[in-house]
């Protein structure tokens, strides 16, 4: 049976879709995502998470819980995508957004070129690349890693890629101030947003660092 065939696990995504506000009809295309997902991740191993319902949560649902903050954005680079979480189920729910999914393993990058073109994501594309290496400096209106490193770590590899206002959006457990307090020169956080993940017993924050006014501007 595929996850898509599993009714409890449709009633866990179209509840947790109802409390974040997103449409209903976003089940389909998430959940043909998660059937490719759990198919490939029997061969390739992309996910530690092997149970479909806790895919649902902790990957489809933790990734969506971005959108209101991502929503109004016109381009954003997910540094470290991994199987593609969050960019593929924030491409899926805001069709207006334009993400580059930025990869480096092979396995994986193939598995996010399959989806991108099963699921006929125009908004979406891969680069398989290291995140440092990706030569498009200042070319997006965000960034963001949902697992990837610490955030200096992740201003280390990818704070060449936001524009001069663009923003480091980084998912995060517990409030990271030790990594806050590390931040290199040049940065400083903007806000920091609890998640709340429709069924999810955990914290869960959304750290937002932008770059700060050179001085004497």
């Amino acid at each position: 049976m595929t996850p898509s065939d599993d009714p409890a696990l449709r009633a866990d995504l179209d509840a947790g879709l109802h409390t974040l506000g997103l449409a209903p009809a976003l089940a389909g295309p998430l959940l043909a995502y998660l059937d490719l997902l759990a198919r490939w991740n029997r061969t390739y191993n992309l996910t530690a998470i092997r149970d479909p319902r806790e895919m649902v949560t902790r990957h489809l649902l933790d990734s969506l819980a971005m959108v209101p903050h991502v929503a109004d954005l016109p381009t954003l680079a997910d540094l470290g995508t991994g199987p593609g979480l969050p960019g593929i189920p924030l491409a899926i729910a805001l069709p207006a957004l334009k993400v580059t999914l930025v990869e480096s393993n092979g396995k994986k990058a193939r598995f996010l070129r399959e989806a991108v073109r099963t699921l006929k994501l125009a908004n979406a594309e891969v680069a398989e690349s290291r995140i440092e290496a990706v030569d498009r400096p200042g070319a997006f209106a965000a960034i963001t890693a949902r697992a990837l490193a610490t955030l200096p770590d992740i201003l280390a590899a990818g704070g060449h890629l936001p524009a001069a206002d663009g923003r480091l959006l980084a998912m995060k457990g517990v409030r990271p101030d030790d990594e806050i307090a590390a931040l290199p020169p040049g940065w400083a956080v903007r806000d920091i947003h609890p998640l709340r993940v429709p069924g999810l017993d955990a914290e869960r924050h959304l750290v937002v660092v932008g770059r700060t006014p050179p001085q004497g501007a």
